[in-house]
Formats: C-alpha cells, sequence, structure tokens
C-alpha cells in the first residue's frame, strides 16, 4: 500500500501543477456554462431546459482534457516500464491513476456546478440531483477513461484517438445524469435514474481498471 499511496499522491501532485491538469479542467467547464447564456440568450426557460444536458456536456468534456495525460507521459518517459517492475499489480496501479484523475477533474466539476447553475437557470430543488449525479457518474467517467487512455499509450499523441473510445462509452452516464437533474428539476422522483447511474458507474470502476491493465500487458508484449 505504500507504493499504491506514492504513486498516488506523486500523480496527484502532476496533475495540479501540470498546465492542462485541474486549473484547465475546470475553467473548461466553467467557460461552457458561462458562455452558453451568451449563444443562446437569456431566455430563462430554454436554458432551464438545457441546463441538466448542458452540465452533464460540460462535465464529460472536461473530464477528456486529462485523459491522455494519465498514462502518455509515463509510457513516453519510461516510468511506466518501471510501473511493471514494481510489486504493484498493474490494476492498482491503474486504480491511482484513476483516483488522481478524478480528484483533479471528476470532484471539481461537482464543486462547481451547483456554484455555476444561476448561470443556466436551474431550478433550487436540483441543485441536489446535480451535484450526486456528478459525485456518482464522474468516477465512472474517469475509469473508462483509463481503459481508452491505456489503449492510447502505444499511438503517439492519440488525443482524437482517445475521444473516438470514450465518448460512445460515455453515453448511458450523460443520459442517466441529465436525466436525473431533469426529473428533480420538474419535481419528480429522481432516485431511478440515479440508481442507473450509480450502477453504470460501478460496473466502470471494475471493468475500467481491468480492462486497462490488460491494455497496457498487451502493449509491453
Amino acid at each position: 500500500m505504500r507504493t499504491f499511496a506514492a504513486l498516488f499522491w506523486r500523480d496527484l501532485i502532476l496533475n495540479v501543477r501540470s498546465s492542462g491538469g485541474a486549473a484547465l479542467s475546470a475553467a473548461f467547464f466553467a467557460l461552457i456554462i458561462v458562455l452558453t447564456p451568451l449563444g443562446l440568450g437569456p431566455n430563462s426557460a430554454i436554458l432551464k431546459s438545457m441546463a441538466p444536458g448542458l452540465f452533464w456536456i460540460a462535465a464529460l468534456l472536461a473530464t477528456l482534457l486529462g485523459l491522455e495525460r494519465m498514462l502518455q507521459q509515463d509510457a513516453e518517459d519510461g516510468t511506466l516500464d518501471l510501473l511493471r517492475l514494481s510489486p504493484l499489480p498493474m490494476e492498482l496501479v491503474v486504480v491511482a491513476k484513476i483516483l488522481a484523475h478524478w480528484l483533479t477533474s471528476g470532484l471539481i466539476v461537482t464543486l462547481l456546478a451547483p456554484l455555476l447553475a444561476p448561470m443556466l437557470s436551474l431550478s433550487q430543488n436540483a441543485l441536489p440531483a446535480l451535484a450526486l449525479s456528478l459525485l456518482i457518474g464522474t468516477p465512472g467517467l474517469s475509469a473508462i477513461g483509463a481503459a481508452a487512455a491505456a489503449l492510447g499509450t502505444s499511438v503517439q499523441r492519440g488525443g482524437m484517438v482517445l475521444a473516438i473510445l470514450v465518448l460512445p462509452l460515455n453515453v448511458p452516464f450523460l443520459i442517466f445524469g441529465a436525466s436525473a437533474v431533469s426529473a428533480a428539476q420538474a419535481g419528480s422522483d429522481p432516485s431511478q435514474p440515479l440508481s442507473f447511474l450509480a450502477a453504470s458507474s460501478l460496473i466502470a470502476l471494475v471493468v475500467g481498471p481491468l480492462a486497462a491493465a490488460a491494455a497496457l500487458r498487451l502493449n509491453e508484449d
């Protein structure tokens, strides 16, 4: 566990200090939300109806920013080869990277979303559902991203490849997350879409590290 903790703190610090890390994810997410009213106009009814989907689209795109950095740099500078020789299983290596990525992207997005909700006229009663849906769903986005990032380690500058791999797999998160916020905004019970979202995230958190570790071993061969 000492090796796991050291790897986690290393990745967390690198993500915070990196020019494309936590600050960029937060700024990108905030810019999408802030600029949307300028493009769609000040009609609060339109903004309110589109807010659930827009928040989740912004969160999805913000998490994509750090995916290439998750494993590609380690593959290029030889760190990944050293990690393969360490006693830490590759699955736990991936879990440490997922956790560091989520703390510097998904968690920040979750904290920012309720603060930016008035920009899109989101109802006050939908704020808990918005924050909870992002808190539940964004770890799954990071886990799926890790699997795609592992596949992309053999491709130089594979940002576009990662986007193509990740976006279709993230559709369930987008649907269930936006549905939960829409239900809460309409005064309905959001528990059903939140349950589906939680199930999707749990599946991703189990399958993602396994798939990523398998992809890294395949690239090693």
